[in-house]
């Protein structure tokens, strides 16, 4: 995913890095190298995996290394084609960059484990999808972290909103409500297209498709068209801005100035608003963002973390070794108290079940996707044409014809 989905979605990780190199250490263990990206882990919880790590597995030892997520991307392709011996056995890495690190053959083919011993079938999709290439897995489900509603228990109140939305009908009867006496129902900028994807995903449509081994847009499709009619109807109970995205200004800001009743974000951006606005603690409650029925929460965009190991490690056993660990019900679920992070099963859930936000979190995780599996992608993200194409919409143009021209866009992106 992009740097970091606003240092929320993605809430950052360690990365241990350094391995492969099989080092001796103390006692003839060999080392195995971990890159961990900054921010996943505190620093706790990793001295307290690695001594359990260490005293499990008495022939190894970890060598953890911190990366920062700025720069990590030519770091990394750099290490997977180390031929010195010198890289990493483990990486940390961004659900959504899995593909663009397995182009060429350069990740370890974990298809194995995963299905004998790690109960693939069980795992987050919008972590596991990313993982996968060609039917073999890749990237092994760490966290995740994804958007719900953060809203204000007081102003719901006032309105006469007597609980949290669970459908999209009731979502936009609610928002009607708040959307008075100076307050915004929601505020919602026009260029959010992390949350436009969830509602096309809602309605069965996708940002991209792949057709006979190519990939298009497919923003102009009916089921597309009518997840961005839902966020044109959204957007509009609230004063977000239709050319600009939820950075510019910070949403953050914009709700802790006090008249505002709903966000769209992940639920960390909760502590931001309180320090911003002191006022406001105990003020604040979270939903997931509804479905279209209240049998399910609405899907969401997942971000996160998926484990993979470079093809060009020298310890394959101590690499997998590693990501077992990591990966498996104590540790993960350990992880996600920790750091207040989706664990990376729907059954783990109960873990963060007494976090609020945490919670909503999950609940929507379990639905959750990502973004196109294509290792172009990030072409895509780096001028993109779904922000473009939603301002044209929400400033009254025609969706069709919009769409169109989007659609064709990210299709020569992905040529």
């Amino acid at each position: 995913m992009r740097p970091r989905l606003v240092a929320l979605l993605c809430a950052s990780s360690f990365l241990v890095s350094s391995c492969g190199v099989l080092s001796q250490g103390g006692g003839g263990r060999q080392t195995v190298t971990v890159w961990m990206m900054k921010g996943s882990a505190s620093q706790d919880f990793l001295d307290r995996f690695t001594e359990d790590f260490e005293r499990t597995h008495g022939d190894l030892r970890l060598d953890i290394r911190i990366q920062e997520w700025t720069g990590i991307g030519p770091k990394v392709q750099t290490a997977l084609t180390d031929r010195a011996g010198d890289g990493p056995d483990v990486i940390e890495v961004g659900n959504t960059q899995v593909a663009q690190y397995a182009k060429g053959g350069r990740l370890t083919n974990l298809t194995l484990e995963s299905m004998r011993d790690w109960d693939m079938e069980d795992w987050l999709p919008g972590l596991a999808e990313p993982g996968l290439d060609n039917s073999s897995q890749y990237g092994i489900p760490w966290y995740a972290a994804n958007r719900v509603v953060i809203y204000r228990k007081d102003l719901f109140e006032q309105a006469g909103v007597t609980r949290p939305p669970r459908t999209r009908t009731e979502w936009l009867a609610a928002g009607e409500k708040l959307d008075s006496g100076g307050n915004q129902g929601i505020y919602l900028a026009g260029q959010d297209w992390y949350t436009l994807s969830g509602f096309i995903w809602d309605e069965g449509g996708d940002l991209a498709e792949e057709t006979n081994g190519g990939w298009k847009g497919a923003l102009d499709s009916e089921p597309a068209l009518r997840g961005m009619e839902f966020y044109r109807q959204l957007q509009s109970l609230g004063r977000g801005p239709v050319d600009a995205d939820e950075e510019h200004p910070p949403q953050a800001e914009v709700f802790a100035e006090g008249k505002v009743a709903q966000i769209v974000a992940v639920p960390g951006l909760a502590q931001t608003i309180v320090e911003k606005n002191p006022a406001l603690k105990d003020k604040l409650g979270f939903f997931p963002v509804p479905g279209k029925t209240a049998a399910r929460p609405g899907t969401v965009f997942t971000g996160g973390s998926d484990l993979v190991v470079p093809r060009n490690t020298t310890d394959r056993e101590g690499a997998v070794a590693v990501v077992a660990a990591l990966t498996g019900a104590k540790w993960d679920t350990e992880l996600a108290r920790v750091m207040n992070y989706v664990p990376n099963k729907p059954k783990l859930a109960s873990a963060v079940a007494g976090e609020e936000g945490v919670a909503a979190m999950a609940a929507g995780a379990a639905h959750g996707r990502a973004t196109p599996n294509t290792p172009d992608w990030a072409t895509v993200e780096a001028d993109n044409p779904i922000k473009d194409y939603m301002t044209k919409v929400l400033s009254g143009g025609d969706p069709s014809k919009e769409a169109r021209q989007a659609s064709q866009r990210i299709t020569v992106q992905l040529g």
